[in-house]
């Protein structure tokens, strides 16, 4: 699975969690920092990312426009790059196992 973390989330959690999510990466990282939330789901979607956020845009835009992409939803509040890198690597098998339902477009992690 890999994961395209949102802007808002730090570039530098991506070599944290390449080992358990390979090719993962960071919208800045791909020169998307200034692209909008839909070409971001463009991009996902033609190269295969499952989208990583702390926003609620691309749940919206999941329930308006279907999957892919996947969504993986931080409802984790202000937390540090290490909280979130440590909720992503804990939780991935029920994020792996929640979006293999293809009938689940995204699934919300809490801390």
């Amino acid at each position: 699975m890999k994961l395209l973390l949102d802007e808002n989330l730090s570039r530098r959690a991506v070599a944290f969690l390449v080992e358990a999510y390979s090719e993962s990466t960071q919208v800045a990282i791909l020169g998307l920092e200034r692209a909008g939330d839909w070409e971001i789901w463009e991009y996902a979607k033609t190269n295969d990312f499952v989208i990583v956020t702390k926003d609620a845009d691309y749940f919206e835009m999941s329930n308006l426009y279907g999957q892919p992409p996947k969504i993986v939803w931080l409802k984790i509040g202000n937390q540090s790059k290490a909280a979130i890198i440590n909720s992503l690597l804990t939780k991935k098998d029920a994020i792996e196992m929640a979006l293999i339902d293809e009938n689940k477009a995204c699934i919300e992690i809490y801390r």
